[in-house]
């Protein structure tokens, strides 16, 4: 599970153009998702820091803790590296970086990092490093921005997996409907999804990496799915419920998420109106996410259509978010970001509608932008009649 060579060579020859632009000598990466796009060494952050410099010119030097030099080789990394034995340490990460750097051909005087940087990290950094200015700079995230065409296959393989996710915890509703037997949990159908989202990856995988998680799942029944981000309860879902299934999953740190809003039974007059608003809306939102719109453009016009409904009061949140080694990333699909949409940007469209004490309605997927035009990478169904889950007792 790794992107080839000449990913990472095109990656760093466009991140030296734009230092060069923005007048740095190199950047240092800081955080796993950083590291990993530059790199192909994928971590789980400790307190234990990691470090990537990226010079303007020259070769790269990545900083890791001792006893991760085994697990950067079985990941094929072959980037020149240095190692510290431990947190906080006699001799510090910070000073083995510094060490490192003061040879011939080391750091510059003007260093790009992230606006993400904790202010911790950047006084240590700024400590050790001598001479040197910390820059904090959108290089590597302006590159992020679009993915690169390795990075699609594997969305792609993530999506297929996401859906399953949903089919996986459907079937576990039905088969307890089947049964006879009492419904799950939300908690219980939470555990299932990522479970099977899991299992799958390692089936598929003979290397699995990540930054954060593999699959992540929110599941959320009746009164409970009218809270955005509510995390499941130990409440069991019952006949009549509204149910979201709000799932991600990455394959190689490359995130999608697919989420929809399930019917346990024969619907009322009250739940077809708020998924048909919200599909509605998801569905031309989606279609408006067009080469050359801003960001603030599409969720006006997705947003617009449950506003124009009569729904206004129950919206929550944008119409979506960037994805990629992040489950969350730029751009936003918002009133604020004026980004303008570029073939290659992934993004979540996912509007939803929140009614207080009755349910929530979602329905998500992610979306590529194209030359000609949105593609969905997640496919599972959309209409009410599709999510309709029947055997109701």
């Amino acid at each position: 599970m790794r992107l080839p060579d000449s990913f990472y060579t095109s990656v760093r020859a466009r991140l030296s153009e734009a230092l060069d632009e923005r007048g740095l000598d190199g950047f240092l990466a800081t955080s796993p998702p950083e590291v990993a796009f530059l790199s192909g060494f994928f971590y789980i952050a400790t307190e234990r820091p990691v470090y990537l410099w990226m010079p303007r010119e020259g070769d790269p030097l990545l900083v890791i803790p001792r006893l991760d030099e085994e697990y950067a080789a079985q990941q094929g990394v072959t980037l020149p590296m240095v190692s510290y034995f431990e947190y906080p340490g006699v001799v510090s990460a910070e000073e083995t970086l510094a060490a490192a750097l003061s040879r011939p051909g080391g750091a510059g005087r003007r260093i790009g990092v992230s606006a993400g940087v904790s202010v911790a990290a950047f006084r240590a950094l700024s400590a050790a490093i001598g001479g040197a200015e910390l820059v904090t700079t959108d290089a590597v995230a302006k590159l992020r921005l679009c993915k690169f065409p390795e990075e699609i296959p594997f969305h792609e393989a993530a999506a297929r997996i996401c859906d399953e996710m949903l089919a996986a915890g459907r079937g576990l509703i039905e088969e307890a409907l089947a049964s006879g037997g009492p419904l799950p949990r939300e908690d219980e159908i939470a555990r299932h999804v990522i479970g099977y989202g899991t299992d799958q990856m390692y089936a598929h995988y003979d290397l699995v990496v990540y930054t954060t998680k593999l699959a992540g799942g929110l599941v959320y029944a009746g009164p409970n799915s009218a809270l955005p981000h509510g995390l499941p309860t130990r409440r069991r879902v019952r006949p009549g419920d509204t149910l979201i299934l709000s799932l991600g999953a990455a394959v190689a740190s490359r995130f999608v998420e697919s989420e929809r809003t399930f019917i346990i039974g024969e619907p009322t007059a009250e739940q077809v109106r708020y998924y048909e608003a919200d599909r509605q809306a998801q569905e031309v939102g989606t279609q408006a996410m067009v080469a050359g719109r801003t960001c603030a453009e599409v969720n006006k016009i997705c947003l617009d259509v449950l506003r124009d409904q009569g729904l206004g009061d129950y919206i929550r949140h944008r119409q979506g978010h960037g994805i990629g080694l992040q489950n969350h990333e730029a751009p936003w699909v918002e009133d604020g970001d004026d980004t303008v949409l570029a073939p290659g940007m992934l993004l979540s469209s996912e509007p939803g509608v929140y009614v207080p004490g009755h349910a929530g309605y979602r329905i998500s997927d992610t979306v590529l932008v194209q030359e000609d035009g949105p593609r969905r990478l997640t496919g599972y169904p959309r209409d009410l009649a599709s999510n309709i889950i029947e055997g109701v007792r």
